[in-house]
């Protein structure tokens, strides 16, 4: 854990061991910084001069070194199948995005971990547009809490599949993480909480170090070494053998299967090779595949492969006993893909 020393920042910037550290460097009892975390992650107060169960002094104090600043909603886009695609601006004036996905017993919010991505994948309208900055714990949870606001319901499920590689921001997105988990704010269960990751092989074994069983996806989209990097330049340099140990060393260490995110791009992986590398790649991990039509981005002429050879596909795992389901597409009249509406609303 890095500390602190100056807090001229907002108080959202800092993990809760920071406000922590905080409250007691302006001479006050450990006990207000949970009175405050409490105003700020489970009564979401706007001001301090909301928090009526501490003294004026602090509240004055804090708004001088910590100011409270919350996130606002500047766009948003209704799908058809009632997905919810958010701009959402913070207090310096950048934007991120994020998506509410309802089903009749669940709310998945697609959370992002940083603003823009400096990973490059060809297929990625975020990737398209580069990296402005890593996110601070308490912006991520403002995207659940705006979007848990706006649905009015709660929150069951976070997925960090949003813009940027979340670990390369893996503290950040940790402390955002113990929020969200925390019984007091968010209350959803670790094994409802993913962590997507292009394959930052230091963040995998990171997290099978982790206590709290939070659910790993890497994006493979490819188990022939050239092609993967192609698509993800990002990470040519971490190659699919050392991937491949990572994910058994992480199943050993925590028992929980992780998933490989596989974004299907008309005449790149459908092909026999494609095919028998990725068998190869899966056959003895203990995983789940998701097959993933690409979501166009903008007037990009990279387009998803026919549902036959989708199809065809997904019976050539069957037969080789590879666990692997074709996502439903969802949010496509919206501009759901990351990236796509902080591009639209640049033009």
């Amino acid at each position: 854990m890095t500390h602190i020393t100056t807090y001229n920042q907002p108080i959202l910037n800092l993990s809760l061991q920071q406000i922590d550290e905080l409250v007691i460097s302006l001479g006050e009892k450990p006990f207000r910084a949970q009175q405050i975390a409490d105003w700020i992650y489970a009564r979401h107060a706007a001001s301090y001069d909301e928090m009526t169960n501490v003294s004026k002094t602090l509240r004055e104090k804090l708004a001088a070194q910590a100011p409270l600043t919350r996130a606002q909603i500047v766009e948003k886009q209704v799908s058809e199948d009632g997905t919810r695609k958010y701009l959402m601006e913070y207090s310096d004036g950048v934007c991120v995005e994020a998506v509410g996905l309802p089903t009749e017993d669940r709310l998945t919010v697609c959370m992002s971990s940083q603003a823009g991505c400096a990973m490059g994948c060809v297929f990625c309208a975020t990737g398209q547009a580069g990296f402005t900055r890593n996110l601070f714990p308490g912006e991520m949870t403002e995207q659940v809490r705006l979007i848990a606001q706006d649905f009015d319901r709660r929150v069951t499920n976070v997925v960090v599949m949003g813009q940027g590689e979340a670990f390369l921001n893996y503290d950040a997105v940790i402390n955002a993480l113990h929020v969200i988990n925390n019984p007091r704010y968010f209350n959803i269960g670790a094994r409802h909480i993913t962590i997507s990751t292009c394959g930052i092989i230091s963040g995998i074994d990171r997290l099978a170090q982790e206590p709290e069983q939070f659910t790993l996806a890497v994006s493979l989209h490819s188990a022939v070494q050239a092609t993967r990097d192609n698509l993800m330049p990002g990470v040519a340099q971490q190659t699919l053998p050392q991937l491949r140990q990572a994910l058994i060393a992480y199943f050993e260490k925590t028992g929980r299967r992780p998933s490989l995110e596989y974004t299907l791009i008309e005449g790149k992986q459908t092909s026999q090779k494609e095919i028998d590398a990725l068998t190869k790649f899966a056959s003895g991990l203990n995983l789940h595949v998701n097959l993933i039509p690409v979501n166009p981005a903008g007037n990009s002429s990279i387009m998803p492969p026919s549902p036959q050879e989708i199809s065809a596909l997904k019976l050539r795992l069957d037969h080789a006993h590879i666990n692997a389901t074709v996502r439903t597409e969802r949010g496509a009249d919206i501009a759901a893909a990351c990236g796509q509406l902080a591009q639209q609303r640049k033009q």
